[in-house]
């Protein structure tokens, strides 16, 4: 089954969606204007649930089959932007300054929106699909708060998928692969204290700078020599922050930086040890190291048997052979891991060719691709909803 004739009629239509929602960016779970952009759309489709407010500013749409009672598969989309000022010099460039949608969450949201129209008016299957629109994928953890705030429970969803645009892979091809296919996002402070003096003193002094050099170059020793190279760690040092003057020694310096890890075990031994080496390195220079360790989106895994059925779909859209199965794991994160830790299912790349890379500000959603996803969503649901 190639692309749907009807994905294709719908192109058109869901290109000035996807044009207008680049055009007007919201931050994190302030997207008030996109989540009512996308209700007025749900409800014109004919929706018989469409449901606003959750985890904030989600929304989830119903639609149900007309083949029967059923299950509920659940498919999501991200509505936020980034703070970030577009380049790109296109007619649907931001209008907003300092936002734009630099990650491709308009494509994902109009590609669910069409399919959402679709399959309010064919319903060919059995139980019934719900649309979710979520908020602040970017930072914010608005895929917990929509957990938490109980949709699963509430609609009855017993799998959920999700898509990700991916620069670099050819237009309309899939890539995916089964267990840890995204990783865990942690951050971590380091206040590093010392002794201030002048600085043409500086043996009157602790000097914590100095101390912050060999922190930073220490704490890479936990990958090079604390982790077995098959398993992924990246431990980076992003912001150094310590004085005011060129001729003072100051008394703190403060670093900040990310952990990414694929596996549980290897996220609990990297805070243990960057916690043990940072501040025994600077014990051993006379100084005194707080660490401050903070957890954020787990890893993103993806279930055995829905990623096999995930699989199936985009090779009935795409192809045997445009379909990679076993993708190298991202080091990025993704807060739809909160809903697969929820419920089973699977998250899928969908390629948009050479375009420029994810959160840079000459990057711009492919709109030719927006057939292959309507019909990946279409299919998934029809599929999965069989009577």
């Amino acid at each position: 089954m190639p692309i749907l004739n009807r994905a294709s009629e719908l192109q058109d239509e869901v290109t000035g969606w996807r044009r207008h929602l680049h055009q007007n960016p919201e931050l994190l779970y302030d997207v008030h204007n996109t989540a009512a952009f996308v209700t007025e759309k749900l409800k014109e489709f004919g929706c018989d649930i469409v449901e606003t407010g959750i985890g904030r500013t989600g929304v989830v749409g119903i639609i149900k089959g007309n083949r029967g009672e059923g299950k509920t598969i659940g498919m999501r989309a991200d509505m936020d932007a980034l703070p970030i000022n577009e380049i790109t010099g296109a007619e649907w460039a931001s209008k907003v300054p300092g936002k734009m949608h630099a990650c491709g969450h308009d494509g994902h949201t109009a590609m669910l929106l069409g399919a959402a129209k679709y399959l309010a008016e064919t319903r060919n299957f059995a139980g019934s699909v719900a649309v979710i629109f979520q908020p602040a994928e970017e930072g914010g953890g608005g895929g917990l708060a929509m957990v938490q705030d109980g949709m699963m429970d509430k609609f009855g969803i017993s799998q959920v998928y999700g898509m990700h645009n991916s620069p670099g892979i050819p237009l309309g091809n899939f890539s995916t692969r089964k267990g840890s296919t995204m990783a865990a996002s942690d951050t971590f402070e380091i206040v590093i204290k010392g002794k201030g003096s002048h600085a043409a003193a500086p043996h009157l002094s602790v000097d914590p700078v100095l101390v912050s050099a060999h922190v930073i170059l220490a704490l890479q020793s936990i990958v090079s020599r604390g982790t077995d190279p098959l398993e992924s760690l990246v431990i980076s040092v992003t912001t150094t922050h310590g004085g005011d003057a060129y001729n003072v020694i100051p008394m703190d310096v403060t670093l900040t930086g990310t952990v990414r890890t694929l596996l549980p075990e290897i996220r609990d031994f990297a805070e243990k040890r960057l916690s043990e080496v940072a501040t025994a390195t600077a014990s051993a220079h006379g100084a005194v190291a707080e660490v401050s360790y903070h957890r954020g989106y787990p890893v993103t895994f993806n279930h055995d048997n829905e990623t096999d059925f995930a699989i199936n779909i985009a090779r009935k859209i795409s192809g045997e052979n445009r379909v990679e199965t076993n993708a190298a794991p991202k080091m990025g994160a993704e807060d739809f891991s909160y809903m697969l830790e929820s419920r089973p299912g699977a998250f899928m790349f969908l390629g948009v060719g050479d375009t420029a890379g994810l959160h840079h500000p000459a990057y711009d959603f492919n709109d030719e691709v927006i057939p292959y996803g309507i019909s990946y969503w279409v299919t998934l649901a029809e599929t999965g909803l069989a009577a």
